[in-house]
């Protein structure tokens, strides 16, 4: 059994980037863990409403993966490049400790969002062997309405290079992203379920799949 932990800059990333993968590996009996790194908070102007409305959902989406834990950092959403870089890497650090994960998924360091470049440093820092030495496997997804939009003139691209079969799962992947309240929205809107179907087929045509999600492998253990 190996330890996984997805860590997302802002819920719904996991899943975005990561969903499938997730579901067949706990189905496939490992143990998952997921870290979502910042929190609505009123001083941003989100309501006692809907801050209580999100942490239902939290709980949801939870339950629906089964999820060995979650662990929430709560640092203010849109706001990670304004705090200390290491406020940031011991919040990541805490986790690591705990959970001692052996594969990691983070987001891609040039998507549009800055929140998702200060998660993956943050995460990174974390995954030097004599920091953490359970860290066997490193691997950064691809986030629909951010890894697309990055317009970096110095950014190679999103190139994956690892691929993982997730065609029985992309319906329960799509079911799961739909509790996420107003993140869902009518195609050609990024995040759509059109638009993570048509993503999840083409990387699916790329290793002869119906359905795929698909990762760079930053680091690999053998």
């Amino acid at each position: 059994m190996t330890t996984i932990l997805a860590v997302a800059p802002h819920p719904d990333d996991e899943t975005l980037g990561c969903g499938g993968a997730l579901l067949r590996a706990i189905a496939e009996g490992h143990d998952v863990h997921w870290l979502t790194m910042t929190a609505m908070r009123p001083e941003l102007g989100f309501s006692s409403e809907r801050m209580a409305a999100r942490a239902a959902e939290l709980e949801a989406v939870a339950k629906a993966y089964g999820f060995a834990a979650s662990h929430h950092a709560d640092f203010p959403t849109t706001r990670l490049d304004t705090l200390p870089v290491s406020d940031l890497v011991t919040a990541v650090n805490d986790v690591f400790k705990r959970v001692r994960p052996h594969t990691i998924y983070l987001p891609y360091r040039n998507d549009a969002h800055s929140d998702h470049a200060a998660v993956f440093d943050a995460v990174t820092a974390c995954c030097k062997s004599f920091r953490h030495p359970s860290v066997k496997r490193v691997c950064v997804y691809e986030t629909l309405s951010e890894t697309e939009f990055g317009l970096r003139t110095d950014d190679p691209g999103f190139r994956p290079n690892v691929f993982i079969d997730v065609s029985p799962w992309l319906d329960r992947k799509i079911e799961i992203m739909g509790m996420y309240a107003g993140e869902l929205g009518k195609f050609p809107f990024p995040r759509s379920e059109e638009c993570i179907r048509a993503l999840a087929v083409l990387r699916g045509s790329q290793v002869g799949a119906q359905a795929a999600e698909a990762f760079m492998l930053l680091k690999e253990t053998l």
